[in-house]
């Protein structure tokens, strides 16, 4: 399993940062997710399922724009 630190741009609210976890924690290949900041998360995935474009690209689905810190 990797880690990566994703940062979200700009504020989410409290619900739109729910629906950014429940989405990755959703993906298969991830194993924990969990929000380090206000607008950052730290997720464990497995690299033979998933690449850090496919989380960010999750992010992005829930009307976020992010990349990797």
């Amino acid at each position: 399993m990797n880690r990566v630190l994703i940062g979200i741009r700009g504020e989410p609210t409290p619900e739109g940062m729910e629906r950014v976890l429940a989405a990755l924690r959703g993906l298969e290949g991830v194993g924990e997710v969990q929000a380090t900041g206000p607008a950052q998360v730290l997720v464990e995935y497995d690299p033979q399922t998933l690449t850090v474009m496919d989380l960010i690209r999750t992010i992005r689905e829930e009307g976020f724009l992010a990349g990797m810190l």
